[in-house]
């Protein structure tokens, strides 16, 4: 969960969410260097953070939020969560900059996000007792499923699928989590805090429904343009390589 990438496309950020991941990266590198290079010490790999920090979310969201407790699910998954820094810190040290560090990362990343939604649908569709809500979150889990596919797909064609999108993966954690944890206090006494997961929930799958819209209209244009390019002969051959699939 954040091995360095190898080879991969570069798409365009926008402004303020490149800077906010270069500063907000680059405190947290300097926060988690000093641990990192103590799990290498010990002998640790960066392929064994990733395993146990995705387990760790998994289980997280998996017993924690299914019986509502949103707050304690929150501080689980979030302590694990930084795994996806220490792990690419630990590469980084090494010098490991593998296709499988970052193959096993993106799958797993793919985990961690179903097992949080899962959570919050399981949640809905038992104690939470609404079926919309439980709707969604699914609708949350799958479209953000779709939505790095759609990215991976057009650059395995050859795409550079040159567009992030409204809402990516950090975007959808971020607020579902920050949103999850503040409901969680409800049990705590603070009134009306717990609708802020249901508003989080209708962002979240808003946004991955126009991201969505967005790389699907990014990858027609940048495979319409291959094409003129390219001549109808290439045209032809890329819809039989499809029909194999």
């Amino acid at each position: 969960m954040g091995q360095p990438v190898a080879s991969r496309a570069a798409a365009t950020p926008t402004v303020g969410k490149a800077m906010l991941n270069k500063y907000a990266r680059a405190f947290f590198t300097r926060v988690l260097t000093p641990f990192a290079a103590f799990l290498i010490r010990r002998g640790v790999s960066p392929d064994t953070v990733t395993l146990i920090g995705t387990a760790g979310v998994v289980a997280g969201a998996l017993v924690f939020y299914p019986r509502g407790e949103f707050f304690w699910g929150t501080v689980v998954i979030t302590l694990f969560v930084f795994s996806d820094l220490v792990d690419g810190n630990m590469a980084r040290q090494l010098g490991r900059s593998s296709r499988w560090g970052a193959f096993l990362d993106s799958t797993l990343d793919r985990v961690a996000d179903g097992a949080i939604f899962g959570g919050f649908a399981l949640w809905y569709a038992g104690q939470g007792d609404d079926n919309v809500l439980c709707a969604v979150s699914i609708f949350c889990l799958a479209s953000g499923q779709v939505v790095s596919y759609t990215k991976a797909r057009g650059e395995s064609i050859g795409l550079p699928v040159a567009v992030n999108g409204l809402v990516e993966r950090a975007e959808r954690l971020v607020v579902s989590l920050v949103a999850a944890g503040f409901a969680g206090l409800h049990k705590f006494g603070v009134p009306g805090i717990q609708y802020l997961l249901p508003v989080a929930l209708w962002i979240v799958a808003v946004g991955s429904l126009v991201t969505l819209i967005q790389r699907v209209v990014t990858v027609r244009r940048e495979s319409a343009e291959a094409e003129a390019a390219a001549g109808p002969d290439s045209a032809n051959a890329s819809r039989g390589s499809e029909a194999t699939q």
